[in-house]
C-alpha cells in the first residue's frame, strides 16, 4: 500500500484501559506477537453498536480475565485519541482496512487480588504481566503508541503513583 492509500483509510474504533492497583501502579503486559519488548495496557476494538464503556469491560475480561466486579471505574478521557500504525504494518493488521486506531481510554482501579488476573485466556495476547509506574510504561510501549500513552498518563495523572 502506498502512503497515499493508507492516508485515506479510516481509524479503527477502539478502547483502552488503564488498570491501576491501590498503589497507583499500572497494569502492563508483554504482547505475545512481538519479538521485541512491547508492553502495553489492555485495549481492543469496539463491536458494532457497543458502547465504549461496555467494550472496555469486555476487553478486560477477554484479555486478562478481570470481570466487572473486580474494578471500579474512575475516569474516561475527554476526547478520542488516535494513532497511526507504521506503514509497513498496515497491510498485515485488520486486513489492511485501517490506518490506525482512535481510542477512548478508561481508568479503572483493580480491587481484586493479583492471582485473579489470568493472561492464559481462550485467545491469549500476552506472555507476562506486571504492575509498573507511569514513566516505566512510557519507556516500555512501542514508539508509535508513545504519544497516546503520554496523553493518557497526563490525563489520569492524579490517580497514579
Amino acid at each position: 500500500m502506498t502512503p497515499e492509500q493508507i492516508a485515506h483509510l479510516p481509524y479503527r474504533p477502539c478502547v483502552g484501559i488503564m488498570l491501576i492497583n491501590d498503589d497507583g501502579l499500572i497494569f502492563a503486559a508483554q504482547r505475545l506477537d512481538s519479538a521485541v519488548p512491547a508492553w502495553q495496557m489492555p485495549q481492543g476494538g469496539i463491536d458494532e453498536g457497543e458502547a465504549p464503556g461496555v467494550a472496555a469491560l469486555r476487553e478486560l475480561n477477554e484479555e486478562i480475565s478481570v470481570t466487572p466486579d473486580l474494578v471500579v471505574p474512575l475516569a474516561e478521557t475527554r476526547d478520542w485519541l488516535a494513532y497511526d500504525l507504521p506503514h509497513d504494518i498496515v497491510p498485515r493488521i485488520w486486513k489492511g482496512r485501517y490506518r490506525g486506531q482512535k481510542q477512548r481510554w478508561f481508568l479503572m482501579r483493580f480491587t481484586g487480588r493479583d492471582d485473579q488476573i489470568d493472561i492464559q485466556t481462550q485467545h491469549p495476547e500476552f506472555s507476562q504481566w506486571r504492575w509498573i509506574a507511569a514513566q516505566d510504561m512510557l519507556a516500555e510501549i512501542v514508539p508509535f503508541k508513545r504519544d497516546i500513552y503520554a496523553s493518557v498518563i497526563d490525563e489520569f495523572s492524579e490517580w497514579l503513583a
